[in-house]
């Protein structure tokens, strides 16, 4: 058998680095592990990262290229976007400078795309961590926690319909919504924010409900390229969503990253909120995809 090419991940915050790369590694892939200066999890540490700033782009193609890396993946997430003075850096950074500006002009999804260009023109092949890590991925119906009961899959529904909307104008991944109505939708502070926005909304009683009430709906964007940005949850989305009073977290199966899937499965039946994996086509009242 013929053993791959090391691959690296590009790793900015959070949970889902760290286990992208051990899944990597559980499948026999040397990783080559760049760690985003001011982004990057001190976890990584147990991989021993090459830790790189917005500025060292030339030395981050040097390491990837004296490594034999052919396979990329992003992954993790960058709170701020680098400004041009940060990028000002070594001689690889400045030859490369014009490509680096178009990269950081633009929406979220236009960024990401123009990096994924400016790696594919050194060589390198994007790959999603969908593909390096398949155990991360949604699976479809009720996963975990209570069924959810005709008013949870209408919520459902109508959650999905305003992620479609916010997701075609490069806003966000996530709605909420409670009885009938959107009560949020995920902007760029993201889908905990956006669940103590609608924790605070019970408490000053914009949102009512007798009881739990409501689905989060967490969907990749229509036009989303999931080697690039495959949003995901985790442990932490589901606290979130029991202290908002919500009855479950439903997310698009095979197009979401589902971060320590024991723990998340776990709260689920613990804190009594059901987690569901749809198809964005699906019929909730018949039950069919």
């Amino acid at each position: 058998m013929v053993k791959q090419a090391p691959i690296a991940v590009i790793a900015g915050g959070g949970d889902l680095p760290g286990l992208v790369i051990r899944s990597a590694m559980e499948q026999g892939r040397d990783v080559v592990t760049i760690a985003i200066k001011g982004e990057a999890d001190a976890s990584l540490s147990a991989f021993n990262p090459v830790e790189l700033g917005w500025g060292q782009i030339g030395k981050l193609f040097s390491t990837l290229k004296s490594n034999g890396v052919q396979d990329v993946v992003l992954i993790g997430a960058v709170r701020k976007r680098p400004d041009f003075t940060s990028i000002l850096g070594d001689f690889g950074t400045i030859w490369r400078l014009p490509r680096i500006i178009k990269a950081v002009v633009g929406g979220d999804d236009h960024l990401l795309v123009k990096v994924a260009g400016i790696f594919e023109r050194e060589g390198l092949h994007v790959v999603g961590a969908h593909e390096v890590a398949p155990g991360l991925v949604a699976s479809p119906g009720h996963v975990a926690g209570p069924k959810p009961d005709a008013k949870a899959l209408s919520d459902m529904k109508l959650a999905i319909e305003a992620v479609d909307a916010v997701g075609r104008l490069d806003i966000g991944q996530g709605a909420v919504a409670v009885g009938a109505r959107v009560v949020a939708v995920e902007g760029a502070e993201g889908t905990d924010a956006m669940l103590e926005r609608v924790a605070g909304l019970r408490a000053n009683g914009r949102v009512r409900s007798k009881g739990a009430a409501g689905v989060l709906v967490k969907c990749s964007k229509p036009q989303q390229d999931l080697r690039l940005d495959m949003p995901g949850i985790g442990p932490q989305t589901i606290k979130k969503a029991a202290e908002a009073q919500l009855k479950g977290v439903c997310v698009e199966a095979g197009r979401v990253l589902v971060a320590h899937r024991d723990e998340v499965e776990r709260l689920c039946d613990e804190l009594g909120v059901f987690l569901y994996g749809c198809a964005r086509d699906e019929d909730f009242e018949s039950g069919e995809r």
